[in-house]
């Protein structure tokens, strides 16, 4: 089920105003270039940002994302039409052959269940042309982020142009060994709405990942640093072997 800060139109286009800096993105873009990619496949592509970026490179994107509100921000974003726009998940491509498939931000850890998530890594495999590269994020578990999910840590008041002020938090409602429940909460103070989401993400270890891409035929190529947030995040290289 699509949590409703994608899913819900009103939501989803406070993605971007409410998260502007997105830095995370420069290290994909690096390996994009790295690895010579010109056909990418962005998985999990929400409102279109770094599919975007890419496609304004001359770069081949197709990116896929289940929530539709979010790929309707996407698709009316300006340079759209140089997209390839699916609604769904990865796990029923069509055949893409890409170089590069990505899952920037918190897209790998949203994927909670394990039918899922395997089903994700085995219909990346079938989009990668063999020799191509999955890269992907998640928060080392070591690190215990979801210990700072608290409104006095997580408040922000934001003036959003065309929508006016809003109020937001994260709470973390409950904590089941890697997984991570936690609430979001929006005011809007133009009429006093105030709406919420429910987001569960999986906190998988480097062994866990490692285990689960080599299940899934991958070749791991390295285990990097998000150079934004250094000792913070463990960055998967995984490849498709040639034969």
């Amino acid at each position: 089920m699509t949590d409703e800060c994608f899913g819900h139109p009103r939501l989803a286009a406070l993605y971007d105003p409410l998260d502007a800096d997105r830095g995370d993105l420069d290290a994909y873009l690096r390996m994009t270039e790295e690895f010579g990619a010109r056909r990418v496949l962005d998985i999990g592509c929400g409102t279109g940002v770094f599919a975007l970026l890419l496609a304004g490179r001359g770069i081949e994107v197709t990116g896929v994302e289940p929530a539709r509100a979010s790929l309707d921000v996407a698709r009316n974003k300006p340079g759209a039409a140089r997209v390839r726009w699916i609604e769904g998940d990865a796990t029923a491509l069509p055949a893409l052959g890409v170089d590069l498939a990505t899952m920037t931000a918190n897209v790998a850890q949203a994927i909670t269940g394990p039918d899922a998530w395997h089903g994700t890594l085995k219909g990346a495999h079938a989009a990668l042309r063999p020799g191509g590269r999955l890269v992907f994020e998640t928060r080392d578990p070591a690190r215990r982020a979801w210990e700072g999910w608290t409104r006095e840590e997580s408040y922000r008041r934001t003036d959003v142009p065309g929508v006016g002020t809003v109020e937001n938090w994260h709470q973390v409602t409950d904590v089941d060994g890697p997984l991570v429940t936690f609430r979001t909460t929006y005011v809007f103070a133009v009429d006093g709405a105030v709406l919420t989401s429910e987001s569960t993400l999986r906190f998988r270890g480097r062994e866990e990942a490692e285990a689960d891409l080599t299940r899934h035929g991958y070749t791991v190529e390295g285990v990097r640093d998000a150079p934004d947030r250094p000792g913070r995040e463990l960055v998967f290289v995984a490849c498709r072997p040639d034969a």
